[in-house]
């Protein structure tokens, strides 16, 4: 078993949407989490999306919205997520529980690689249906709270920013004259005030 991208960005974006919950935060916008996570948006976008027709996420739409946890964290369970995403967790079909297929062995009841591959399998689904989204959240804020490691999401409300107050946008040029203009108004006024003294 491997998790492809898609499940390892899925993981992590549902990791950072608990501890901005854990930290106070009901909505995450996606270019936080993109930011966050350095993360492409569209691919995000698209895996945000299957997590939300799974129910684990919701979404709220405008201006100030973004993405929430719809489940509790402690009902994600991770072995669930990665079936969701990237199927089953067997290294080989004739041991998966969800996806079974006959093995090309002759005899899979006595196949030595069978045996050993549903260990494996079962070894990895007892870690993965063990931990839950609240467990994994609970442990990375205590790691960085021991380090000191700024924790993300705190005291910061994404407000997004009109593009022409974006540095190198076309039109950032008008709002700058705009900005200079009323410095300069504010400085005359004061050198006025300061004149009838």
């Amino acid at each position: 078993m491997k998790i492809s991208k898609r499940g390892e960005y899925a993981l992590r974006a549902l990791i950072d949407i608990g501890i901005a919950r854990e930290l106070g935060r009901d909505l995450v916008q996606i270019s936080e989490l993109a930011a966050q996570e350095r993360l492409p948006v569209k691919f995000l976008e698209q895996i945000l999306t299957q997590l939300k027709q799974a129910g684990y996420v919701d979404s709220k739409r405008g201006k100030y919205g973004g993405y929430h946890l719809k489940m509790p964290a402690d009902r994600i369970r991770f072995g669930s997520v990665i079936r969701l995403i990237d199927g089953p967790l067997a290294p080989i079909a004739c041991v998966s529980q969800t996806a079974y297929e006959p093995c090309t062995c002759p005899d899979e009841e006595h196949c030595g690689l069978h045996m050993l591959m549903l260990d494996v399998r079962n070894s990895i689904a007892n870690i993965l249906d063990r931990y839950t989204l609240a467990d994994t959240v609970e442990l990375t804020l205590r790691k960085m709270r021991r380090d000191r490691v700024p924790l993300p999401f705190l005291g910061v409300i994404h407000v997004p920013v009109p593009i022409g107050l974006l540095p190198g946008s076309r039109s950032e040029r008008p709002v700058a004259k705009a900005a200079k203009a009323a410095k300069a108004a504010k400085v005359a006024k004061a050198a006025k005030a300061a004149k009838k003294q």
